[in-house]
């Protein structure tokens, strides 16, 4: 075999041997088996992830970091082990940069609370682009509500993409930090998030990046991307829900204040005053999610041995055929049609709702997504109410993409 046919071959994903790694896969969804679409909002979890929490809760359940007996220790090795793995994931330079929180969401709160509302001042101005989901969006209003600043949007074009021209003119003195969403959820637009901190340095101006979308699909290097912050959602990442992480520059996270107090979190408490911790647990009140820690350490280990760049080639091509196959359909469009895109399609269907789509797709066993997805100022911006979405991950098959067109165009006979 010549060797780039065999760089060929080693370097492309084993798809069905995959699928067997995930047993939800296996089951039927009204007589159908299950193909599973709607990853963009949430992945499957792979063997891995499940038995490494099972694992936990079998065999040395206990709290971390408070406790010299066996199991307390064995907990928090396996705690502290996963944060290492996430900072490898995002190539941070330290552990100490990696907040464990409920998510992206949570994340993004953190940054808000604790790093700008106690610099922030009326007339301030924070800066976002038009399709951002909402939990980059509703935090950001909250903190100008309640202290006079003002929410700037960067906006976008008819084919999903930032009108980047427009960012230079949007960056003044009194910008304090940028949000940009790495990968859309609505639109799978991949934004220029490195050309996006490039310009923000230049003015001094900190970069947040809702990265929910990225981490399972690209390799992440927050060193290379030179933002500040980065928030990451374990679930979209084939690991368990409820946790997640906020990587942040290590002398930002010194200056910053908790935002929440409790155990953990603390040095010394007294009733005259309370030392925090050191970092990262001065940001880590109360009692983790300790197995939702594990579970996602295990999820890394999972996107490391399957390969990110495997996985992404992969998903490209089911993309591009889907994409292909959905534009020779009357009727449809497809809604995100950036250059650089992740591996989602959202589309409309002339005459259709799209929750009466996606609930005759899932009698045949096909599982889509419809709604506004967080987004609805994307929604507002291309004038309708909802779309459908398909999102595909490592585990899917061109094969699956034909049971939905097939179910997709029985749709729209009955509905159109």
């Amino acid at each position: 075999m010549e060797l780039v046919e065999e760089l060929t071959v080693r370097d492309q994903l084993d798809v069905l041997r995959l699928r067997g790694e995930f047993p939800v896969l296996e089951r039927e969804v009204h007589g159908k088996p299950l193909i599973y679409l709607d990853n963009a909002a949430t992945a499957q979890r792979p063997l891995c992830v499940i038995e490494a929490m099972d694992d936990f809760y079998r065999r040395y359940n206990a709290n971390v970091h408070r406790g010299v007996h066996q199991l307390s220790v064995e907990a928090s090795e396996a705690f502290e082990q996963s944060r290492k793995s996430v900072q490898r994931l995002l190539n941070a330079t330290s552990e100490r940069e990696i907040i464990f929180t409920r998510g992206t969401t949570e994340a993004i709160n953190l940054v808000a609370n604790s790093y700008l509302r106690p610099t922030i001042k009326p007339g301030d101005e924070i800066l976002i682009s038009h399709m951002e989901h909402h939990s980059n969006i509703v935090p950001w209003q909250l903190l100008c509500e309640q202290t006079g600043a003002v929410l700037k949007i960067i906006p976008i074009n008819r084919r999903g993409e930032l009108e980047m021209d427009a960012l230079p003119d949007l960056i003044n003195e009194r910008t304090k930090l940028i949000g940009i969403v790495h990968v859309s959820n609505a639109l799978g637009t991949v934004n220029p998030v490195k050309n996006i901190c490039a310009l923000a340095k230049r003015h001094g101006v900190p970069v947040l990046v809702d990265g929910a979308q990225a981490t399972p699909h690209e390799k992440v290097d927050v060193q290379d991307l030179g933002c500040d912050f980065y928030a990451i959602s374990a679930h979209k990442m084939y690991g368990p829900t409820g946790i997640g992480a906020l990587w942040g520059r290590e002398e930002l996270l010194e200056a910053m204040p908790p935002w929440q107090g409790g155990g953990e979190m603390i040095l010394r408490v007294s009733f005259d005053g309370t030392t925090f911790n050191e970092l990262p647990h001065k940001f880590e009140a109360g009692t983790p999610n300790i197995s939702g820690a594990i579970g996602m350490g295990a999820a890394v280990k999972f996107l490391d041995d399957t390969g990110i760049a495997r996985i992404a080639a992969h998903e490209k091509k089911l993309l591009d055929y889907a994409t292909e196959q959905m534009e020779q359909i009357d009727g449809l469009t497809i809604i995100g049609t950036a250059e650089h895109k992740g591996p989602v399609v959202s589309f409309t269907l002339d005459g259709v709702h799209p929750n009466d789509l996606g609930t005759i797709i899932d009698h045949h066993g096909v599982a889509i997504r419809t709604g506004h997805h967080c987004a609805m100022p994307v929604m507002q911006f291309f004038d309708v109410p909802a779309t459908a979405r398909v999102s595909f991950a490592a585990y899917n098959l061109r094969a699956e993409i034909d049971v939905f067109l097939e179910a997709l165009e029985k749709a729209r006979t009955m509905l159109v």
